[in-house]
């Protein structure tokens, strides 16, 4: 009886192509939130932590493409892998901009300091690994 519901569950939910444009959504539409922000209050803070450590403030203007361009060809599903490994790359850099130092730290309420970096960075790995599944405005650019 338990293997017969067991596997009824298992079928109900075997929609990986489901799965895969609700992880786009959750990972591209989370991180564009950020971006959004950003085309909003401008990217002036970000320019100042890269003059900060010696690099050049038009650098920033990258964020607009790892926040908003990404995340969109990502929910959509137009280059998703790419879009994905360019949106990876990003946290990366968002890590050692300003999350390195609290990688070994934790919120007042317990959280990981950088879970947001992490989420997002295995989030756009798995979407990379996995591309945009069925359910995708342009399904043969995967």
């Amino acid at each position: 009886m338990v293997k017969s519901l067991l596997n009824s569950v298992n079928k109900m939910f075997s929609h990986e192509d489901l799965g895969r444009v609700l992880l786009r959504l959750a990972v591209g539409g989370l991180m564009l939130f950020h971006g959004v922000h950003k085309l909003i209050g401008g990217i002036d803070g970000i320019a100042g932590m890269l003059a900060a450590k010696g690099l050049p403030g038009f650098i920033a203007y990258g964020v607009l493409v790892g926040e908003v361009l990404c995340p969109v060809l990502i929910i959509l599903g137009i280059f998703t892998r790419p879009a994905a490994l360019v949106l990876a790359f990003t946290m990366v850099v968002a890590w050692l901009m300003v999350g390195i130092g609290e990688t070994g730290s934790l919120e007042v309420t317990g959280a990981w300091a950088i879970e947001s970096i992490v989420y997002f960075f295995l989030g756009a790995l798995a979407v990379a690994f996995m591309g945009a599944g069925r359910y995708s405005v342009a399904p043969a650019w995967k």
